[in-house]
């Protein structure tokens, strides 16, 4: 993940069971997430990861009976770590997506009410972009095929898959990628002109990286669920890990430091993967003492996982910052260090 702004930087959060739970309502709960999903598509953040400090415990709520259904029961209650991690990968999908790729479920139920992300992937029908998120459909037969191209043989038809990007026109593109798949696709400069809306357009699939990559868009976060503090870090997607990691407590160095000429803020080193770590309300300490791994390594305190541990409020009047407040804090006051000194 390129760790400008532009371009996004790592995020790792963690949305306490104990908060999810203090917010009574499924409403309440939905906005929680909101908020959290508007925070990193304001930032341009490019992962966020969910990760279990070992405060909750996962469990069917007798109180909320009526949100019970097997399988497609509403998560807010008994998982909520999941729960986020559904809602916030809902929210990034482009909204034309989203019927395609999420069934129906009461996690969902009131997503609707929470502000649009709006983000550059979540393109308007009339909107024109060489790039576009798309779903693949089923594929053409050889029969269609031949009556909307002719001198396209059956052989390379079915080397190809139609993805609907939301345009008016479905994109051909290959190889052959099963139904109901997302799919980053890129366009041609010049789609051509047809008198029938059945002619595919031609298009590519690419990596979903290639957007920021190539052409310096912010296309979104990925989301990473992790079972322990420690996951977060060794399961890491990025070749090389995070590079400058920050862990944020009331406990920490004041963030303001780290912008005083003085401060070891000329220190900080150029990066490729920059991650800022959250906690809940009882911070990153009890993580650490719920995590058997670090225990077994020796690990006495968060402090010792990152290279900088940051007190994001100094001052504060609340005994308590919340992770949904948290994470607006610690983008903003850490702003400057991923515009100055991420590798673009």
């Amino acid at each position: 993940m390129e760790a400008s702004i532009r371009h996004g930087q790592p995020l790792c959060s963690k949305l306490r069971e104990v908060e999810l739970t203090r917010a009574l309502t499924p409403e309440l709960k939905t906005l929680l997430a909101g908020q959290i999903a508007r925070a990193l598509a304001v930032f341009c953040v490019d992962e966020v990861v969910v990760f279990d400090d070992g405060q909750g415990q996962q469990r069917q709520n007798e109180r909320h009976p009526q949100h019970q259904n097997g399988d497609n029961s509403f998560t807010g209650y008994s998982n909520p770590n999941y729960f986020l991690v559904h809602l916030l990968s809902y929210l990034e999908t482009p909204p034309f997506l989203r019927k395609h790729l999420f069934p129906m479920h009461p996690d969902l139920k009131l997503a609707g009410s929470l502000p649009s992300l709006d983000m550059p992937h979540h393109l308007r029908r009339d909107d024109w972009c060489q790039y576009r998120e798309g779903v693949t459909v089923e594929k053409q037969t050889a029969d269609q095929a031949k009556k909307k191209k002719q001198h396209k043989d059956e052989t390379e038809t079915e080397q190809l898959s139609l993805v609907d990007v939301g345009l008016p026109r479905k994109v051909s593109v290959p190889p052959t990628i099963p139904p109901n798949t997302r799919v980053t696709v890129r366009l041609p400069d010049d789609p051509g002109e047809s008198n029938a809306y059945a002619d595919p357009i031609t298009g590519t699939a690419v990596a979903p990286s290639e957007p920021r990559e190539k052409a310096g868009y912010y296309w979104g976060y990925n989301v990473r669920a992790a079972p322990s503090l420690s996951a977060v870090i060794t399961e890491c997607t990025y070749d090389g890990g995070y590079d400058l990691t920050f862990g944020t407590s009331e406990r920490g160095s004041p963030i303001h430091d780290l912008n005083r000429p003085s401060s070891d803020q000329n220190q900080i080193p150029e990066f490729n993967h920059m991650l800022i770590v959250f906690g809940g309300v009882a911070g990153l300490e009890v993580a650490v003492d719920a995590d058997e791994v670090l225990q077994k390594m020796g690990v006495e305190g968060p402090k010792d996982l990152f290279d900088y541990w940051v007190n994001l409020c100094p001052g504060q009047g609340s005994r308590t910052i919340r992770t949904e407040e948290a994470v607006w804090l610690g983008l903003m006051g850490l702003r400057e260090v991923a515009l100055s000194r991420g590798r673009r």
